[in-house]
């Protein structure tokens, strides 16, 4: 499958080292709002086609899925202008800046009939599909707590500092936050409750989120765009506990029955970077037919959208 890159910044380099190791997809084009930049990225990771315009590789009949990996405040109108180009999306987290601007995108592609998916790549992993069978299989007992952090000190970017660029850590950081616990976790939210610490921009530096689910268990989660972490997440049970040895991107689990002292260690297998399994999902959902992948529905982004939109209420922060 053919996919066109859309933004040239980190995210993008990552997705074209990805898909320029893979046997089964290629990365065609790239596209920029700059040619000079656009040009510059295919030299360096052997891009075929380059177009100084978004609308240019939308326009290109052979990009079979678009990769939307611009900032967050420009996600809602590229994703549109793809959709109303008949190109299906991958659409790098957060989907969008808002639940309104998530559910207008979901209408629009199931109108449409236009595949779109969320590029929340922890859902695509195969870390989803095991640590859920470590919880269904009893080996921690039941689960009663989750504690997650997660924090990079990224508070020179332009991005994480300006509001009118969906800047904080929530929607670049504290989502993986949210969304670990939707991973392993299927009862809704009974109770919440957040604090959290602003930047001088008005944007949310250090938050504190607290989750009581419905089935008892309760999520303690820290995310910052200030400082550096650990990145590391326990799912707590009545017998033992799961350690995940980084919340993004986990290498293993090791399932634990006694502090510090560890059974058994789930590696996961061999890849090339950790995007290819969402590239490959979304390939095969386009393949089948359907409209979104079974790893991440659209009624999941849009859940974490609407959670993400309540608690910058909570915080006093907006965009605008």
């Amino acid at each position: 499958m053919n996919v066109g890159i859309i933004g040239a910044g980190h995210i993008a380099q990552k997705a074209a080292i990805t898909l320029g190791a893979m046997e089964d997809m290629q990365c065609l084009a790239i596209g920029s709002r700059s040619l000079e930049k656009a040009q510059s990225f295919a030299a360096r990771f052997s891009v075929p086609r380059a177009y100084g315009s978004y609308a240019d590789l939308l326009a290109d009949p052979d990009v079979e899925l678009v990769y939307v990996a611009v900032p967050h405040s420009c996600h809602f109108e590229v994703t549109r202008d793809a959709i109303l180009a008949g190109k299906p999306c991958l659409v790098e987290k957060s989907f969008m800046l808002n639940a309104t601007e998530a559910a207008t995108i979901l209408a629009l592609a199931r109108e449409k009939g236009v595949f779109v998916a969320e590029a929340l790549w922890p859902r695509y992993m195969p870390v989803h599909e095991l640590g859920r069978e470590l919880l269904a299989s009893g080996v921690i007992g039941q689960p009663k707590m989750v504690t997650a952090s997660i924090a990079y000190n990224v508070s020179d970017k332009e991005r994480v500092l300006r509001p009118e660029l969906g800047g904080g850590a929530l929607l670049d950081l504290g989502i993986y936050l949210l969304n670990f616990v939707r991973m392993f976790f299927d009862s809704p939210i009974e109770r919440l409750n957040t604090t959290c610490i602003k930047a001088d921009t008005g944007v949310d530096a250090t938050e504190d989120i607290t989750l009581v689910l419905a089935d008892g268990t309760l999520a303690s989660l820290q995310a910052s765009a200030w400082c550096q972490g650990g990145n590391e997440a326990v799912i707590a049970g009545t017998t033992g506990y799961l350690l995940f040895d980084d919340l993004i991107h986990p290498t293993r689990i090791s399932v634990c029955r006694k502090r510090h002292v560890v059974e058994r260690v789930v590696q996961m297998p061999p890849e090339i970077t950790g995007f290819e399994y969402q590239f490959r999902a979304c390939r095969d959902a386009i393949r089948a037919g359907l409209l979104e992948p079974p790893q991440m529905p659209h009624s999941e982004s849009l859940y974490l959208m609407h959670l993400m939109d309540r608690l910058r209420a909570e915080w006093g922060v907006s965009f605008t």
